[in-house]
């Protein structure tokens, strides 16, 4: 019996990869906490689509199952203002607000969300201010983009921007 492959196992990454369901135009907000004085850092936000030939669900958790999964395509990526999008809370304590805009993708999307399924995959990336060399680290955050109304339903492949692999 194949077992459950979630997304960090799926791109090969640690469990710094996060996975939910949203809608095209859900706004979130997420909430870092480093634990240790941020002056200084710099971070990065970064976002693109991938579509994947097809997405299972388990049953029983509802979670999704990439182990028959494959990347067929992507958009360009995109950069995201960290100065409208980044909100330090408190730089000695290590807490900052990241927003995720809404509307960051825009292009069509089946009604089943098992087929041609575009995930968002946006990057929280930071640079500490480490000596004698600063450290890069980043989080993923992969949103399978679900259909709702005013989304265009059609199969994300056929869209202009779509880049097939």
């Amino acid at each position: 019996m194949a077992g459950v492959l979630n997304f960090s196992q799926y791109l090969g990454g640690p469990d710094n990869v996060q996975c939910e369901q949203i809608f095209p135009s859900t706004q979130r907000k997420l909430q870092y906490n480093f634990g240790v004085d941020i002056t200084g850092w710099s971070f990065f936000l970064k976002q693109q689509v991938i579509v994947v030939d097809t997405v299972t669900f388990d049953r029983t958790t509802g979670q999704p199952n990439f182990s028959g999964s494959t990347v067929i395509g992507y958009f360009a990526e995109t950069s995201i203002n960290t100065g409208t999008f980044t909100t330090v809370v408190n730089a000695s304590q290590g807490k900052i607000n990241i927003t995720v805009p809404g509307g960051l993708y825009t292009g069509p999307i089946l009604p089943d969300a098992r087929k041609n399924v575009p995930i968002m995959i946006y990057t929280v990336g930071w640079q500490d201010v480490g000596v004698p060399v600063p450290q890069v680290d980043s989080h993923r955050w992969a949103f399978i983009l679900c259909y709702e109304a005013g989304v265009t339903p059609t199969d994300p492949t056929a869209d202009s921007g779509y880049t097939a692999i």
